[in-house]
Parts: C-alpha cells; structure tokens; sequence
C-alpha cells in the first residue's frame, strides 16, 4: 500500500509490539534525510497491518517515544546515560542525523562540565618555570597548552595532566611518577630520562618524541602512539603496551623485560640489542629488526 501523501493524514506505527500514531508531516519535516522520511515520501510500497493499518518496523519500540517527540519538538531528552546510548543507536538506525549530533553536543558539554577545572593556566606554569626547581606534584593541569614551553626537571609526580598538550615542549629529566596523563600529547616532545613510572598514560600521543632513556617501568601505555619515536635504552619493564603503535620506532637497547604487548604493533621497529626476555612477541614483529635482541623465554 503506499503511503498516504496529505502531511496531516494519521500513520499508525507498529515498533517491535509497541503502537504508536502520528503525522506524515511529523516523520518527514525535520529529518527529511532520514530512513522514516524515505519510508514515508509516497515512494515506497508500505507493508501494512490489514486490521489496523499500521506499519511494523522491527526495532525495541522502548525510545520511538523520543524518536517522535525529536521529530515534533527539536529538544534531545534528558536521560541517563546508559539510555542515551540506547537512544543513539536507534537514531543511528533511523539516520537521524540532527538528533545524532544532538545526542553527541549534549554529551560533550556534559563531559567539559564534570570535567575538573585546571588549578594554573598557561601563564601561571611560565612563572612557575622561571624558579629554579619547580614542583607541581599533585596539581591539577588538566587541559591546559603547555606546548613549547622549557619544562625541563618539572615535578609533575601525582599531577593530573589529562589531555594537555606537551607538544614540541623541553621535558627533559622532567619527573611524571604516577601522573594522570590519559589523552595527553607529547607529540615531538623532548623526553630524555624523564620518569614515567607508574603513570598513566593510556591514549597518549607520543609520535616523534624523544624517550631516550626515559624510566616507563610499570606504566599504562594502552593505546599510545609511539610512532617514529626514540626509545633508545628506555625502561620499559612490566609496562603494559597493549594496541600500542611503535611502528618505526626506535627500541636499540631498551629494556622490555615483562612488558605487555598484545596487539602491538612494532612494525619496522628497531630492536636491537633490546632486553626481551619473557615478552609475548607474537604476531607483532613485521618488519622488526632484533640483532643481538635477548629473547631468552620470549614467545615469538
């Protein structure tokens, strides 16, 4: 049967058992992109229910509520988190592309919000690194531009350093034990023996950067990018390198001894001479170069 072409004419809805009615002009208007829009112009054949005339769509009918008042209203609901997923995949499905950008916008600014604020800003940190030692062990710096900046021996130990942009920064001998940097960017940072231990830095963007016996022991590298970086006599033991991305990355003489490693990717990397004792190496070592590399007990 085909759908009826008067915007005001009454459509009965069957989602997954759940009844439902509304307008032709209330599916088509606001998302006229969207799969109930194509399913409703008047183009399509419509199964219909030869009873009640309703169209049964085979999805949980539990959020077509809000689907539909979306659609009449504009306003994304306030619900908790959990059914806000829910809802997200059902517009997904209904390629509801305003309420999906809706669902996302609403999400971030809930994100900022909970989000602790930066105790310093930018310029707080330049007068701080004037002094001639500089502890900032403990405080909160979440966010905040520190690129560029002459860090070196900075005690960040305990900081919360969430998502702060290192990029291109002097970090050298700089302290970061059981630092908080999930998100960060040290994107051609200079890192010679800074000491990472115990830190969290899952997420972090490390490309470029220069680790050159720099302390990681112990530390939550989960997906770092490590691409094209020095580690060069790292310290790496007991660091957990899972999805890590070393490609390129150079390792000569590094210490990975019970280091985690499954789904690395260590590419073309340069091993040699590397301590890889004990280490689960399989599947991950396309390219690598292990002259010299110690092995002894490592699954390959």
């Amino acid at each position: 049967m085909k759908a009826v072409s008067d915007p005001s004419s009454l459509v009965r809805l069957n989602i997954g058992g759940k009844k439902f009615r509304t307008t032709l002009d209330t599916l088509t208007q606001r998302e006229p992109d969207s799969m109930l829009a194509a399913m409703f112009s008047g183009r399509h054949t419509l199964c219909q229910d030869p009873d009640e005339g309703s169209v049964f769509l085979d999805r949980d009918g539990k959020h077509f509520r809000h689907i539909l008042n979306w659609l009449r209203d504009g306003i994304v609901p306030t619900l908790p988190d959990s059914e806000i997923a829910e809802l997200l995949r059902e517009a997904e499905y209904y390629q509801l592309l305003g309420l999906i950008d809706g669902i996302n916008d609403m999400a971030s600014k809930k994100k900022e919000d909970e989000e602790p604020q930066s105790e310093l800003n930018r310029v707080d940190i330049i007068k701080c690194i004037q002094s001639e030692k500089v502890r900032l062990r403990g405080v909160n710096l979440s966010g905040l531009d520190l690129s560029k900046l002459d860090l070196s021996y900075v005690d960040f130990s305990y900081a919360s350093l969430k998502n702060v942009f290192f990029s291109r920064a002097n970090l050298q001998c700089a302290k970061f034990r059981d630092a908080d940097a999930e998100g960060s960017i040290f994107h051609n940072a200079t890192l010679r023996e800074c000491e990472f231990t115990g830190a969290n830095l899952r997420g972090a963007l490390l490309a470029a950067a220069n680790l050159q016996s720099a302390n990681l022991q112990d530390a939550c590298l989960v997906d770092c990018s490590f691409c094209g970086a020095d580690l060069r006599s790292a310290h790496l033991q007991g660091a957990d390198l899972t999805n890590a991305n070393l490609e390129g990355a150079n390792l000569e003489g590094a210490n990975l001894k019970g280091a985690k490693l499954p789904n690395a990717n260590l590419k073309s990397a340069n091993l040699q001479r590397a301590y890889l004792r004990y280490v689960n190496l399989k599947d991950t070592l396309e390219g690598a170069r292990l002259d010299g590399a110690n092995l002894l007990g490592a699954i390959r």
